[in-house]
């Protein structure tokens, strides 16, 4: 039995690739033949692609999700779920999280890989309870770094603790391509012959590393890799599925019928070429051997370059880039993910045009501390002194601190002229301010294109 591949072309590939702006219509032609292509799982939402569907492409992403779902009927769905942050920047309460996890697994996600950003999993527990409790597959998610704390023992410990949570399965997530080929076969190897439990690799092709991380990673028994579909393959992405097949050992190889996936890649190029192709930069295509010593994320570095654009500051970029591993020593090591790369990239911006640490972002107060969380390391006893004479420590669980929102959400989507959905209820108790603006121009465009539909019916039947 070969290694099982989970793919990733529908959500991470493209969130990599074309900053998350893949629109659904161009997803359905495909999902028939994703659904026959042999993937264990089709990783086709969570991350920014709910955020950025409202935002930017003015898309439900919840009709996404159930269009998928009615398409793709044998092969499982799968999601990206930020623990407690679920697809957003910040903690929701409990009854939130508990019923965002319910509809998302009613609504087609049969597979939820959690991760917290800082690896505590006090962060976790909601999430992995509720969607254990409805019977879905829970992949517990150990965000990979490289810091002095960030050891062998230090995931392997990780790892334990998952378990214990009675996840089904362990994925070592590498978001910066920075896994190396000799630690992932040391890492897999440890956590098989510690665990009773799968492990999956996921990793980008950032560095130049990743597809011989994968075979390495294989050998050392891994059960699950992630990989995509090129043209959404490679560079700041994951690996293609076409290369990493004879790659691998023949024994070891996955049943995958490459003959669909070429028809796949075949129609990706002709729509990416009409459609996406301003998208697809060669910065994002092209290995960055620099990410081994800043570990930037592509989404983090198109960030830090926003913001020194819009503070013309764009040709202090370098100075950037060498401040943001000093902020994450300063600040305990954490790794750098969602919404943790983006605090320490404001600090480094703001170390460099301003002074270091002249001014601390509000954010940076919050996480030492500590509402996002245990920091992996100590932070600076300096920058610590000064937080906490402005914010109150946190020693428990930061959602413990939350009330529930449930309700009051919901009472404002009653305000609202939209349906009361659960779907419509959520989306507002995530992103409040965007949701009023996209659901109220949502539904009035349903409207619309409903009552030029009967009008032409009409026109039809009296002919």
């Amino acid at each position: 039995m070969g290694v099982k591949i989970i793919d990733t072309t529908l959500r991470d590939a493209h969130q990599s690739l074309l900053a998350t702006r893949f629109k659904t219509e161009d997803m359905v032609p495909i999902l028939e033949k994703l659904d026959r292509a042999g993937f264990y799982s089709l990783e086709v939402w969570g991350g920014a692609t709910f955020d950025v569907s409202i935002r930017f492409l003015r898309e439900d992403p919840w009709e996404r999700l159930k269009t998928i779902r009615e398409s793709v009927r044998r092969t499982k769905l799968q999601m990206l779920l930020r623990g407690q942050n679920l697809v957003g920047y910040k903690h929701y309460p409990d009854d939130v999280v508990s019923k965002f996890v319910e509809v998302a697994y009613r609504d087609g996600i049969d597979v939820f890989r959690i991760f917290d950003a800082l690896n505590d999993l006090r962060n976790l527990v909601a999430s992995v309870k509720k969607a254990k409790s409805l019977g879905a597959i829970v992949q517990g998610a150990m965000c990979y770094t490289v810091s002095p704390v960030h050891t062998l023992e230090y995931y392997v410990k990780l790892a334990e603790e998952m378990a214990s949570m009675e996840v089904d399965v362990i994925t070592i997530k590498d978001m910066a391509g920075i896994l190396d080929p000799v630690t992932a076969y040391d890492l897999v190897r440890e956590l098989k012959s510690r665990l009773k439990i799968p492990v999956n690799v996921h990793t980008h092709s950032t560095s130049g590393m990743a597809v011989a991380t994968y075979v390495k990673a294989v050998e050392a028994g891994a059960d699950f890799i992630d990989t995509a579909i090129s043209p959404l393959a490679f560079g700041t992405a994951q690996p293609g599925i076409q290369t990493v097949y004879f790659s691998l050992r023949e024994d070891s190889r996955p049943e995958v019928d490459l003959s669909v996936v070429s028809e796949i890649s075949e129609y990706l190029e002709s729509v990416i070429d009409r459609k996406y192709s301003k998208l697809l930069t060669l910065k994002a295509l092209m290995p960055d051997h620099g990410v081994l010593i800043h570990q930037i994320p592509g989404g983090m570095l198109t960030n830090l370059i926003a913001q020194l654009r819009e503070m013309k500051a764009e040709h202090r970029l370098k100075e950037v880039l060498a401040e943001v591993p000093r902020v994450r020593e300063d600040l305990g090591w954490p790794p750098l993910v969602t919404p943790l790369s983006q605090i320490v990239g404001t600090q480094a911006v703001l170390n460099v045009l301003l002074g270091r640490y002249k001014v601390i972002a509000k954010e940076v107060m919050e996480y030492v501390a500590g509402n996002y969380g245990r920091p992996p390391g100590k932070v600076n006893p300096e920058i610590r002194e000064r937080v906490l004479k402005n914010v109150r420590e946190v020693d428990v669980r930061p959602a413990d601190l939350l009330e529930p929102e449930l309700e009051k959400c919901e009472e404002e989507v009653k305000r609202m002229d939209v349906p009361l959905t659960d779907e419509n209820v959520l989306t507002y108790c995530l992103f409040p301010e965007a949701a009023r603006e996209f659901l109220g121009e949502y539904y009035r465009e349903l409207a619309k294109k409903a009552r030029e539909l009967e009008i032409q019916t009409m026109i039809e039947y009296s002919q």
